[in-house]
């Protein structure tokens, strides 16, 4: 019965079906078939949504809108710009550098590529960059802010593994961040190479003085939130909140261009997304309970480790898996469909759960990049105006950095448990 749940899912996912139905339909089937109480459907969601954790997702959803709707993320942006404009690349390095504080705030690649990435790609076109060049570049940045806390796919994941979302987020940083180095260093070399527009010349230190001054209370906003964590003096839900109202107040008392319409469209933005995520975590959840019940994962766990119980052939299976579930799904629903049945036989056999879950939403971000179906290519498609053979053409080169990042997440466990190893 676990199998035919499974295969139902595909089917109706495959015909076109919202994943929503996909996932709710069967579910419904099984307990009609099964002669089980119907009010167990309503149970099951609702402990799937009496999550603590979970609170933390509207609020850093907040959080980005807010930052977005208050002009917040313009004064950053206008600060990279005149920083690093100089250098080869200039205003494609400051997309770069962008994407791995916004991307994290919104929650998803998707998100940054739909929000943020209109906004970058407007501007580097009008800087004189082609437009495929511009959404692969948008693209290939979206997929590190994911794993830069804040972080509301590594949020879900720790909520359905209870594995520490404080640990999660911070092991998230060193990969982070050596993704954006390669990508940077990437978009140096392509923008060397082609003659790529850059500032005509180096910023006068008066300049660099006059646009840092706007930039530097919204700069505060992510060091507050992650030093929080790091000392421990905040759960991820609580540095939600603590910046949300540190944004609202330098919103309103420094820059004060904080008005009610901006926060009426930041909290109308926030519930729409929040209501889109909420309700595949709790139909999700039904579903994995169905699994659970027919046990799916435990079937799944002796077949693997009769496979074999090599932690590094089990992190490829890993990743082949989850990077194939990242072209067709957005990051929450493979999250929640695909990590209960894989993560216990892959923690049996001595995989950290932390470094795993680091590989699993890497993988789900890049998964989005890679054709047939991954969808943010169809979302670049349509903002750039380009077609699907322009921006493959333009991503190639961005592929080799993100490959090597997942290389080093694989195989370098030491580096991705080392700031967590502090925590502990």
């Amino acid at each position: 019965m676990g199998l035919a749940i499974i295969a139902a899912f595909l089917v109706l996912f495959l015909i076109g079906i919202p994943v929503v139905y996909a996932i709710l339909i069967p579910s419904i089937i099984y307990v009609l078939i099964e002669g089980l109480p119907f009010g167990l459907l309503a149970q099951r969601v609702t402990y799937a949504l009496d999550s603590f954790p979970l609170v933390a997702v509207p609020i850093f959803i907040f959080v980005g809108n807010l930052m977005n709707s208050a002009g917040i993320t313009d004064r950053i942006f206008r600060f990279a710009d005149t920083l690093v404009g100089r250098i080869p690349g200039g205003l494609a390095q400051v997309n770069v550098f962008s994407s791995l504080i916004f991307s994290g705030m919104s929650g998803a690649a998707l998100a940054d590529v739909g929000g943020l990435g209109k906004i970058e790609i407007q501007a580097m076109r009008k800087r004189g960059f082609t437009a495929p060049f511009s959404a692969a570049v948008t693209g290939a940045s979206a997929v590190v802010g994911p794993i830069f806390p804040p972080s509301i796919p590594l949020i879900v994941y720790g909520s359905i593994t209870s594995v520490s979302i404080v640990q999660l987020l911070v092991a998230g940083i060193l990969p982070a961040i050596i993704c954006v180095g390669l990508l940077m260093i990437t978009v140096a070399v392509l923008s060397y190479r082609r003659n790529l527009p850059r500032a005509e010349r180096w910023p006068r230190p008066s300049e660099v003085g006059r646009d840092l001054l706007p930039a530097v209370p919204a700069l505060v906003a992510p060091i507050l939130m992650i030093s929080g964590m790091l000392a421990g003096l905040f759960t991820p839900t609580e540095a939600a909140a603590v910046t949300a109202a540190y944004v609202i107040l330098i919103s309103s008392l420094f820059y004060r261009d904080l008005t009610l319409p901006h926060l009426w469209s930041a909290l109308l933005a926030t519930v729409r997304s929040t209501g889109a995520i909420l309700i595949i975590v709790a139909v999700a959840a039904l579903f994995g309970w169905i699994l659970a019940v027919e046990q799916v994962p435990q079937d799944f766990a002796r077949w693997i480790l009769q496979f074999s119980t090599n932690p590094i052939v089990l992190l490829l299976i890993a990743n082949l898996i989850f990077f194939i579930a990242g072209m067709f799904l957005d990051s929450t629903t493979a999250t929640l469909l695909v990590v209960p049945i894989i993560a216990p036989p892959m923690v049996l056999a001595g995989i950290d759960p932390v470094h795993l879950g680091i590989l699993v939403i890497f993988n789900l971000m890049f998964g989005l990049l890679t054709p047939p179906m991954g969808l943010a290519l169809f979302l670049l498609t349509s903002i750039a105006g380009i077609s699907l053979r322009q921006l493959l053409h333009a991503l190639l080169p961005f592929y080799l950095p993100l490959l090597i990042t997942l290389a080093v997440i694989t195989f370098a466990d030491e580096l991705v448990l080392l700031l967590p190893g502090l925590l502990r």
